[in-house]
């Protein structure tokens, strides 16, 4: 029988790709039943040492990130809202309520009382100080914890500035902090609805792509790892991966749970001109430098159990695989060296 056929009919298939699953039943326990056969000459490559980076390939889409939801603590009625696609900063209104700003403060930390003269120390107090300091309310000098007079002093200035009630406290309600500028998404709340509750969702203001990862990949899911970028009618680029959220899913809505990634775009020129484009993101698991490696087709599974490879003259060489990446596999094996010719289907 042709050596071909043999093969094609041995090798069941062979998934690329880390977490991917090879399965092999072109099967050897000896030098004799692992020799080629003699009426077709098998094909050989030979063992290289090469650099291997198991990478993975996702779709996502250019955008500003991953939406988030923002709420109020204000009381009253909301009597403003920005226009969906609106950018707010530090200091501006993010909406109104019964006719008065409630502006955006910069933080990690949301107020969690309301701030008034002879409070306790706290981490909110250091939050507010920061944002009338950045705003050109500098009273009480150096942020800190603690909430003096000159504190007050300061809100009564920002609040003369921006109309409201000069009484040198603030509710928690009275701002909205967020990481930095915020991008409205949408709207949820209409005119005339309760301040407190959902008002809308946000982005951040920088271009970032959004890749949607089933829970079995959360491998790729790594802050602070780099990514490669196709971006349809950009450039290519890298990105890096600044934010990872979690979806429940709804299993009675046939909605499975997900992991999303915002991934930033560290060449902002790759996307100029594009409001949304479709992405091709491309995610290194493990890297490896100067190993060596055969092509995928080269493996064969041992009766005895594990892989092996069999070289040009007829040997079994049992081998211990590592990463699998564009084709090749990682092996190594007492006696295999670079430049020695394996027996393959490929």
């Amino acid at each position: 029988m042709n050596r071909k056929v043999v093969v094609a009919a041995l090798v069941a298939a062979v998934v690329l790709g880390t977490g991917g699953v090879v399965v092999l039943t072109r099967v050897a326990s000896n030098q004799a039943n692992a020799a080629p056969l003699q009426n077709d000459p098998a094909k050989t490559a030979p063992v290289k040492k090469t650099n291997l980076a198991d990478q993975q390939q996702m779709t996502g889409q250019l955008g500003f990130g991953a939406e988030r939801g923002l709420s109020s603590r204000k009381g009253g009625t909301v009597t403003g809202l920005p226009n969906a696609g609106s950018v707010i900063e530090q200091g501006k209104p993010v909406f109104h309520a019964d006719a008065k700003p409630v502006p955006l403060f910069y933080g990690s930390l949301p107020l969690y009382r309301d701030l008034e003269s002879g409070m306790s120390n706290g981490p909110d107090v250091k939050v507010v100080e920061e944002n009338l300091a950045a705003l050109g309310y500098k009273d009480f000098g150096t942020p800190d914890e603690k909430f003096t007079y000159y504190t007050a002093t300061a809100l009564k200035k920002w609040q003369k500035a921006n109309g409201l009630e000069q009484t040198g406290k603030l509710g928690s309600g009275d701002v909205v902090v967020q990481p930095g500028a915020i991008r409205v998404a949408s709207l949820t709340a209409q005119l005339g609805a309760p301040a407190g509750g959902d008002l809308m969702k946000v982005t951040g203001t920088e271009r970032a792509v959004t890749v949607e990862l089933d829970t079995a990949k959360q491998r790729l899911a790594k802050q602070g790892e780099k990514v490669e970028l196709s971006i349809t009618g950009g450039k290519p680029t890298t990105g890096t991966i600044t934010g990872i959220t979690r979806t429940a899913g709804d299993p009675n809505q046939g909605q499975k749970a997900k992991i999303v990634l915002t991934i930033s775009v560290d060449d902002p020129t790759a996307a100029e001109g594009l409001e949304t484009a479709n992405v091709t993101a491309l995610f290194t698991v493990s890297e490896k430098q100067n190993v060596l490696a055969v092509p995928i087709g080269a493996l064969l599974a041992l009766n005895e159990g594990g892989y092996g490879v069999v070289t040009d003259d007829g040997r079994t060489v049992p081998v211990t695989v590592g990463i699998f990446a564009k084709g090749q596999v990682e092996v190594q094996g007492d006696g295999l060296r670079e430049g020695m010719k394996v027996v393959t289907t490929e």
